[in-house]
C-alpha cells in the first residue's frame, strides 16, 4: 500500500483574543469572506468559525472561550489551558496543517519520522492523538493530531488533522455557497513563513522531510514547495509554501516580536475580485488575481 500524500494544505489558522470568534467573524466579513459557523472543541478551552474555500482547504478562526485567569491556578481546566500549544501564542496567523490519514493503522509521524531520518534532518513528530469538536447543531466530530515533538516547531513545521468522522462533516463544503466568497476568493496562493536568516537552511531541510519532495525554487533568501488541496487536479491551482528570511524592518520586527512562523498567506481570486494587500488587526493577507 502506497504512502498517503504529506503536503495536502488542509486549513491555516487565525486566532484573536479569548471569547472573540463573532467578532473575528465579523471582521474576516469585512474584507469579503463568507464565514460559516465552527463550534466548540472538545475539552470546551476553544471555539472557532470557518472560511472554507474552493480549493477544498479553509481559514481556521479560532479563540480561547476564556483568558487563562478565568479558571482557578490549580485547577484541571486550567492546567489544559496552559498546556495548550497555542495559549502562548500572539493573536494572528499562529498555525497551519496538512491532510493527516484517516486509517488508523497509517501513522504521520512514522513516515514523517523515518523520512528524517534517512535525511538527518532532525524533524521529529509526536504519535498521533485523538480530538474533535462539538458543531452548533449538535454532531460530533473526531479526528487525529500529529503535531511536531517541539511545540516551539508549531506554525513552522505544520500539524496534521487526519479525519476519523467525515471530512464533509468538519469542512461543511455543501451548499456550495459556503465556499462563494464577496471578494473573489478561490483558494490557497501561499502561505509564508518567516524564520531567521541563520535557521532558513536548517528549516528547509525539516520542511523538506515533512513535505517529502525537495523545494521547487531555492534563493539565498528562502524555499519553496509546491503542495496540494483536498481538490487538488479539480481545475484548482497549486498552493505553494514559501520560507523566507526578513526582507525589510516591518518583516524583522514581526520576528523579532513573535517568533518564527506563518506571516503572511495569500489567495487566488476570480478576475474582477479584491486585489493588493489587506491588514487585519492580526496578519496580513494578499490577493493575488488568478489568470490561468
Amino acid at each position: 500500500m502506497s504512502e498517503p500524500s504529506t503536503k495536502i494544505l488542509d486549513h491555516i489558522v487565525h486566532l484573536t483574543p479569548p471569547g472573540t470568534v463573532e467578532l473575528a467573524s465579523q471582521q474576516f466579513r469585512d474584507l469579503g469572506f463568507n464565514v460559516t459557523p465552527g463550534g466548540t472543541h472538545t475539552g470546551g478551552l476553544t471555539a472557532n468559525a470557518l472560511v472554507i474555500l474552493a480549493d477544498g482547504s479553509y481559514l481556521e478562526l479560532i479563540s480561547f472561550t476564556h483568558p487563562a485567569s478565568h479558571y482557578p491556578p490549580t485547577s484541571p481546566d486550567r492546567q489544559k489551558r496552559d498546556s495548550n500549544p497555542w495559549s502562548y501564542k500572539h493573536p494572528g496567523w499562529i498555525d497551519y496543517a496538512f491532510l493527516g490519514s484517516s486509517d488508523p493503522d497509517v501513522s504521520i509521524a512514522r513516515i514523517i519520522n523515518e523520512r528524517a531520518d534517512l535525511d538527518r534532518s532532525g524533524a521529529a513528530y509526536d504519535p498521533e492523538v485523538d480530538g474533535g469538536r462539538v458543531r452548533e447543531d449538535g454532531k460530533t466530530l473526531k479526528w487525529m493530531i500529529t503535531a511536531p515533538h517541539e511545540e516551539r516547531k508549531r506554525g513552522t513545521l505544520p500539524f496534521f488533522c487526519g479525519d476519523v468522522t467525515p471530512r464533509k462533516w468538519r469542512v461543511p463544503i455543501d451548499p456550495p455557497s459556503n465556499s462563494k466568497h464577496p471578494s473573489g476568493v478561490l483558494g490557497i496562493s501561499h502561505v509564508r513563513i518567516l524564520t531567521m536568516a541563520e535557521s532558513l537552511d536548517a528549516q528547509s531541510s525539516q520542511l523538506t522531510s515533512v513535505v517529502g519532495d525537495p523545494p521547487v525554487e531555492h534563493s539565498s533568501s528562502g524555499y519553496t514547495w509546491s503542495l496540494e488541496t483536498p481538490h487538488s487536479g479539480l481545475g484548482v491551482l497549486r498552493p505553494r509554501l514559501i520560507l523566507s528570511a526578513p526582507v525589510d524592518e516591518d518583516e524583522e520586527a514581526y520576528l523579532a516580536g513573535r517568533g518564527p512562523g506563518v506571516y503572511e498567506v495569500a489567495f487566488w481570486v476570480e478576475p474582477g475580485g479584491k486585489e493588493g494587500t489587506s491588514a487585519t488587526p492580526y496578519g496580513k493577507i494578499v490577493w493575488q488575481v488568478k489568470t490561468t
